[in-house]
């Protein structure tokens, strides 16, 4: 069995479709308990092309971070968009994930005619929209983009880290994890925490009561 990774064979079908430039946008940071949702749109150049790329969750972060800044200096355009905490707990995770997605896109210097969506569902962007089910895997910009999502949401955990010391957002961005769990029974919930994520709220409610 011939096993490929991602080329630029949608981008390709769908600019010809559309007569105009396409990007790709995929997202990071819908599952966690704490932080932003990020995403990432990148319309690449296809003679310049940073090679190794994949999807992210495919890559160490070390890959990840040296692609990162390869990607933003050879693309045609890229954009990263984040919707907050807030904008989580108003939206839901989904509104919020379109939200950023849109930001990202309206981000880039140039108009893409049209944009690759990893996954099914077909966000309301600034552009026609095409989705394309494990296309972080399939599509050249798509993990482009996956990457560029996921450096940035990281950079953000890092920043909060900070903020807020002793949760470990550095380490687990957010995630569930052994050591996330111990420091909320420890610490309870910061404002960094998605109140609606159910173990934060059942976290909060046996705190209060």
């Amino acid at each position: 069995m011939i096993i490929t990774g991602p080329d630029l064979s949608l981008e390709t079908l769908l600019a010809a479709r559309l007569g105009g430039p396409v990007c790709g946008v995929d997202e990071a940071g819908r599952g966690p308990w704490a932080g932003p949702v990020s995403a990432g749109a990148v319309i690449l150049d296809p003679a310049h092309v940073p090679p190794g790329l994949n999807d992210s969750k495919a890559l160490s972060e070390k890959r990840r971070d040296a692609l990162a800044p390869q990607i933003r200096s050879r693309a045609l355009a890229w954009g990263v968009g984040f919707a907050s905490v807030e904008e989580i707990e108003t939206l839901n995770i989904l509104g919020a994930t379109g939200l950023a997605m849109r930001r990202a896109v309206e981000a880039l210097s140039l108009s893409p005619a049209g944009a690759l969506v990893d996954g099914n569902y077909s966000f309301d962007l600034p552009c026609e929209v095409e989705t394309a089910v494990k296309g972080d895997s399939r599509s050249l910009s798509i993990a482009a983009a996956s990457i560029l999502a996921k450096t940035a949401r990281d950079a953000v955990m890092a920043e909060l880290d900070l903020e807020y010391p002793g949760y470990g957002f550095a380490r687990h961005k957010g995630y569930a994890s052994p050591a996330h769990i111990a420091a909320l029974e420890d610490l309870g919930p910061c404002p960094a925490h998605r109140p609606s994520w159910a173990p934060i709220r059942a976290l909060m409610a046996a705190r209060s009561g």
